[in-house]
């Protein structure tokens, strides 16, 4: 063995004599995050460092650290994952059991050094055809909570995936040096575009719906309207309180958006704007062609009214003859005549058509 290898050796021979164990070569158990975790990364310098940490070791290290935070990002936690994550960024109670919870409200909320946001997510459903149970926005509920050092966030439902959000935003290190309220933004960008796109989805529905209430043969189905107008209420009650939830954005630099996100944070106001408008105008539409095929419904149903009146009053007149004809009095004109029965079919005849062509022409049948 040459001197260069024996050097090598000689500190762990040593250890083993004394009886040492070297702390650097000790293994240590590795912790793994849990299934809940998306993703969970250290961004310094709004640039991310290698790898997938445990989200108390990566909050461990950028506490100290400068420009350094952390984000995690889960799905649908338990309230055992969820309690952990809580203790590990001093989350309070009442934010970790809104975490466990879906069907919320967009708002935003204080909880000590913690600003809280809740957003809807929002997604077309593809269908060849609206019937009377067929789904069209399907919704689900992003949570984001921002800290000094972190940003996590929590999603729950099929729709919203924030994986191409952090895909996008991790391209522009320029956003995430600002800190963890990029990804506020981040998400709130993402959650417009996607409300955008429903909206531009539902506007299509919305032209073939009026297309067959107006059209010449048979319109559309009720239950079918109301099924969309169900769905464009869901999509309105994700869409129009986030608005308010914007604007109540703290101004202070200590607990709100840094100066250099709030310009970012107004185009998203104003991209929200739009989508407001377009939803508010599809909901007053679809009101409009609810009324106007009830309407229609009100004259179909008239129409069949006549008709079956029409048609009462000709089976009433063969009735009455039949009826007359039928008496058994013994003392009757024509009731031995030979020619009687004939002439009773030929009466009842001409009644039918002569009451059917007058019918006719008054557009009852």
């Amino acid at each position: 063995m040459d001197r260069i290898q024996w050097r090598q050796r000689l500190p762990g021979v040593v250890g083993r004599l004394l009886g040492h164990v070297d702390p650097t070569n000790a293994r240590r158990p590795r912790r793994v995050n849990p299934d809940a975790v998306v993703d969970c990364a250290v961004y310094v310098g709004g640039r991310r460092e290698p790898g997938r940490p445990h989200y108390a070791d990566a909050y461990a290290r950028v506490r100290h650290g400068r420009r350094t935070f952390v984000w995690l990002g889960l799905h649908e936690p338990g309230a055992a994952v969820m309690a952990a994550v809580g203790r590990t960024f001093g989350l309070d109670e009442p934010a970790v059991e809104q975490a466990l919870a879906d069907g919320h409200r967009p708002t935003l909320r204080r909880y000590g050094d913690v600003t809280l946001l809740v957003l809807r997510s929002a997604g077309y459903v593809e269908h060849t055809e609206l019937t009377a149970t067929s789904e069209v926005v399907d919704t689900g509920d992003v949570l984001v909570f921002v800290g000094d050092r972190f940003a996590v966030t929590v999603r729950h439902g099929a729709t919203g995936a924030l994986a191409p959000v952090r895909d996008d935003v991790q391209r522009r290190p320029e956003v995430l040096a600002e800190g963890p309220w990029a990804v506020a933004y981040a998400v709130c960008a993402r959650m417009v575009d996607l409300y955008l796109e429903v909206a531009e989805h539902l506007e299509r529905d919305l032209e073939r719906v009026e297309e067959s209430v107006f059209a010449r043969e048979r319109g559309a189905d009720i239950q079918h309207l109301y099924q969309l107008k169900r769905e464009v209420v869901e999509f309105k009650r994700a869409v129009l309180p986030l608005p308010a939830a914007l604007r109540a954005l703290p101004d202070s630099p200590d607990a709100g958006p840094p100066p250099a996100l709030r310009h970012r944070f107004a185009a998203v106001s104003d991209g929200l704007g739009r989508v407001v408008e377009r939803v508010n105008a599809y909901d007053e539409l679809l009101t409009s062609l609810v009324q106007s095929r009830l309407a229609q419904l009100a004259v179909e149903q008239n129409d069949d009214m006549r008709k079956i009146a029409s048609w009462a009053a000709i089976a009433a007149s063969q009735t009455a003859v039949a009826g007359v004809y039928g008496m058994n009095f013994a003392h009757m004109p024509e009731l031995h005549w030979r020619y009687g029965y004939a002439g009773a079919l030929l009466l009842m005849a001409t009644l039918a058509v002569t009451l059917y062509r007058l019918f006719r022409r008054s557009g009852w049948l």
